[in-house]
């Protein structure tokens, strides 16, 4: 089993590279447009990679965009194999990550708040 430290790195490249994938075009499936990877996590035997993306268009896309993530998947795990040595790439496995839509939301509560305590004051 792979140390700590390693998994953090196969996890940090696989973000790097799949986020470079995305950005540069090399998935031409259109739902993918404003996707970014927000995390990867590998599990411990290398078996599942549990990418964890969002995106621009929010949490109303999330369903097209994570089934065009799994259409896209065979194609971006031979695309990550090449690029990363590993003896066994794990599975791709994707799930929509809610973070960046409550960052904004209490962002937004937070100028309210803020708006409604200086109009009292």
């Amino acid at each position: 089993m792979p140390s700590k430290l390693r998994l953090k790195r196969i996890s940090d490249r696989i973000k790097q590279e799949i986020s470079e994938m995305l950005v540069t075009g090399k998935v031409s499936d259109p739902r993918l447009g404003s996707v970014f990877v927000t995390d990867v996590i590998v599990d411990r035997e290398l078996y599942f990679a549990n990418i964890y993306v969002s995106s621009l268009d929010g949490q109303d896309q999330s369903e097209s965009i994570l089934k065009g993530l799994e259409h896209a998947s065979g194609f971006l795990r031979s695309n990550l194999a090449d690029k990363i040595e590993l003896r066994s790439f794990p599975k791709l496995r994707f799930f929509w990550d809610e973070t960046p839509e409550r960052a904004d939301k209490i962002e937004r509560m937070l100028d309210n708040l803020k708006e409604n305590s200086s109009e009292n004051e």
